[in-house]
């Protein structure tokens, strides 16, 4: 049997069919004291980037709960903490500032989502209100908020990603492992497994 693609918005529709009336009015373009709360207690999100061309790129970022630092009611930042440098996201953002943010909280099933423009900020007095353990960012992700929303639990409870009985962390070689096995590395499997070991942790903001 083929593939039966689907080519417009009509055809979309016509298979899915309308919006559900509480779907069409749940956006907002400005904070609400919940989205607030929800912030203040998440500690990861995904933010996803795309450049001039389209290329699009997905980023995790986690930190302390509450590591989003609401400037106003319309926009946020986030710090932004050591890592191996290759700054997808960001680069994207110099050609395309267009963003789409999931804010995720262990245990919940729902989540917030957050689309606007980003901006990337080297100085700002609020740096000393995103120090963590002694680590204060080099630069900040601002983000200037178009539409917010909650998204409902479906995607969460289908896959019981929180149900510990369901995880399969084991299934899979160490991440030491995947490494040597996907990319061209010097170092030894021994070598890997030390990096990625018990002081990995310990170089998380230095």
């Amino acid at each position: 049997m083929g593939w039966a693609e689907i080519g417009s918005e009509a055809e979309l529709r016509e298979l899915l069919g309308e919006v559900m009336p509480r779907a069409v009015t749940k956006d907002r373009p400005r904070l609400h004291e919940r989205d607030r709360e929800w912030l203040a207690n998440s500690p990861f999100c995904l933010i996803a980037t795309s450049d001039a061309d389209g290329n699009c790129d997905v980023s995790p970022k986690g930190d302390p709960a509450g590591f989003t630092y609401v400037i106003d009611d319309a926009t946020i930042a986030i710090p932004d903490r050591p890592g191996n440098r290759r700054a997808d996201g960001f680069r994207n953002i110099l050609t395309n500032p267009h963003v789409g943010l999931i804010y995720l909280i262990p245990g919940r099933n729902e989540t917030l989502r957050l689309n606007g423009r980003a901006r990337l900020i080297r100085e700002a007095p609020f740096f000393d209100d995103m120090i963590v353990k002694g680590h204060r960012p080099q630069l900040a992700l601002v983000v200037e908020i178009e539409q917010i929303f909650f998204h409902c639990a479906k995607a969460f409870l289908r896959s019981a990603l929180w149900k510990p009985d369901r995880w399969a962390a084991d299934s899979l070689p160490s991440h030491a492992t995947l490494v040597k096995d996907v990319q061209k590395v010097e170092e030894t499997i021994e070598q890997l497994e030390n990096y990625y070991g018990e002081t990995y942790a310990k170089k998380l903001y230095g």
